[in-house]
């Protein structure tokens, strides 16, 4: 790691105007004095698919993979789909987790945040992510969940637009950034 960290934004919806990945873009702003942030959309990532996942997997696929192997850390931003996290964000997680006990999320900090025009911020789809990131073997942030409802009214235009929002969603990467310190210290001194 170098003194400005490296986080890989990975942005769970497909769609045009994303919610997630304008949530991301808006860190990306915020954090450009501390962090080097770097957004990933999924479009044309493939299916998972253990048939193709071989010494040379697919290409979209690939390159999720070395993106994540890469960064010292993920922020993964999901939108909420039927109580749950979309289908575009389990894949990319589960491209992320293999081959089993070697994927490039194995042992990477890892924060989740959750977005929504509704009310509730897309806080169900929390637990599904947290879940499936823990069985990849990531270390994910112990913080209270980043749920952001009625985001359209807090993030416009690449930035945030509601400071309580912005100082909440902040926290967040501060524990994710100390988290990623701290596996810096420990490895430069053999831990």
């Amino acid at each position: 790691m170098t003194d400005r960290p490296k986080i890989l934004g990975i942005s769970g919806s497909l769609r045009a105007g994303s919610f997630s990945t304008a949530v991301l873009e808006a860190l990306k702003v915020a954090l450009a004095d501390t962090a080097d942030l770097t957004v990933f959309r999924l479009n044309g990532v493939e299916m998972y698919n253990q048939d193709e996942d071989t010494e040379t997997p697919p290409a979209h696929a690939a390159a999720l993979r070395a993106a994540i192997a890469a960064a010292d850390g993920v922020i993964l931003a999901s939108p909420e789909y039927n109580y749950g996290t979309s289908g575009a964000l389990k894949n990319a997680i589960d491209w992320g987790s293999r081959p089993y006990g070697k994927g490039a999320l194995r042992g990477k900090p890892a924060l989740v945040l959750t977005s929504s025009p509704g009310s509730t911020g897309g806080i169900r789809a929390q637990a599904q992510v947290r879940e499936t990131l823990s069985a990849a073997g990531s270390r994910v942030i112990d913080y209270p969940h980043l749920a952001i409802p009625s985001v359209a009214e807090k993030v416009k235009d690449g930035v945030f637009t509601d400071d309580k929002t912005k100082s909440f969603v902040l926290g967040g990467v501060e524990a994710l950034l100390k988290e990623i310190k701290l596996l810096a210290h420990a490895k430069s001194h053999g831990l």
